[in-house]
C-alpha cells in the first residue's frame, strides 16, 4: 500500500512478449481502481549478496488509470527490457542464486489542493470574526479566540477557562509584555509561523529575546525553541553576557549550550 493505493511488482523472467527481445520485464502495476494517479518511480534489481546493482533505471513520472478494467496489464508501467536473460542466467549460478528487485514508489498528488488551514486561522486572528475576548496590552487592544488559545497554551487555558471559569471572560490586561511582542505571539499560536521581524537595525534579536520570554511564561514551548534557535545564531562578543542570563533564567538548554560553546571556542 502506498499514498492511499495497492501496488503490484511484476517480474516477467522471459520477457512480458515477443518483442522483450532476450531480456527479463519488470513492471509497476497498480491493482487499486483508479483514475489518473500521479506516480514516480524507480525499479532497479541487486544482487542480494552485497547488495550489488545489476540493473538500474532513471525515475519515471507515470499517470496510472484504471480506465479499461478488464485488462489488468493496461495499469502497468515499467520496463520490457529490465535486465538481459543471460546476466539473470548467470546470477542463478553465484551464492544461493538469488536476486532482489527494488521498486521505490512515490504517489505524487499535483491534484490535491494545497493545505490552507493556517491562512484560514490567519484570517480570522486579522478580522476578528468570532472573536470571543479581547486583551489590552499597554492600551492596545487584540482580539482572539479563547477556545483556539487555550487549546495551545496550558497558561491561556487555565486563565480563560479554569482560574475564571464561574465569571464571563470578555476582557484581559497583559501586563509585563510589550503590544509588538503579543502580536508576534498571537500570530504564531494561530498559524505556527512567525511574521517579519528583522527591522535592519539589530532589533531582531531583541525582538527574540523578548518572544522567548513570552513564549516561557505562556507555556508555548516550540515558539520558545524557535526563539532559542535564532539567537545561537546570533551569540557573539556583546551578547553573550546577556544571552547565558537569559538562558538561565528560562530554562533555555539550547541556549545555554550554545553560549557555553561559545566562551570555550579558542577564537
Amino acid at each position: 500500500p502506498v499514498g492511499g493505493y495497492e501496488w503490484e511488482m511484476r517480474f516477467y523472467p522471459g520477457g512480458k512478449d515477443r518483442h522483450c527481445a532476450g531480456n527479463a520485464s519488470a513492471y509497476v502495476f497498480c491493482r487499486s481502481q483508479v483514475k489518473d494517479v500521479s506516480t514516480r518511480f524507480t525499479l532497479s534489481m541487486l544482487q542480494t549478496k552485497g547488495q550489488v546493482p545489476v540493473a538500474s533505471f532513471d525515475p519515471r513520472k507515470r499517470v496510472f488509470s484504471s480506465k479499461t478494467p478488464r485488462y489488468e496489464s493496461y495499469d502497468e508501467w515499467g520496463h520490457p527490457k529490465f535486465v538481459e536473460r543471460a546476466k539473470l542466467e548467470s546470477l542463478s549460478q553465484l551464492g544461493d542464486g538469488c536476486f532482489t528487485v527494488l521498486c521505490v514508489l512515490t504517489v505524487v498528488m499535483d491534484e490535491a489542493p494545497s493545505l490552507q488551514l493556517h491562512s484560514h486561522l490567519e484570517r480570522m486572528l486579522e478580522d476578528g470574526r468570532g472573536a470571543d475576548v479581547t486583551f489590552n496590552v499597554a492600551n492596545q487592544e487584540f482580539r482572539a479566540h479563547s477556545f483556539l488559545l487555550a487549546a495551545r497554551s496550558p497558561v491561556f487555558a487555565a486563565q480563560l477557562f479554569d482560574l475564571m471559569a464561574e465569571k464571563d471572560v470578555r476582557r484581559v490586561e497583559i501586563v509585563d509584555v510589550e503590544p509588538a511582542i503579543f502580536k508576534m505571539m498571537l500570530h504564531y499560536i494561530y498559524t505556527e509561523s512567525l511574521p517579519p521581524y528583522d527591522d535592519g537595525g539589530g532589533n531582531d534579536i531583541r525582538v527574540m529575546q523578548h518572544l522567548l520570554v513570552a513564549a516561557n511564561r505562556y507555556g508555548l514551548e516550540r515558539l520558545k525553541l524557535v526563539c532559542e534557535e535564532e539567537l545561537c545564531k546570533r551569540i557573539d562578543s556583546e551578547t553573550i553576557t546577556t544571552m547565558s542570563a537569559l538562558a538561565d533564567q528560562h530554562q533555555c538548554k539550547r541556549l545555554k549550550v550554545a553560549c557555553t560553546e561559545f566562551k570555550s571556542s579558542p577564537k
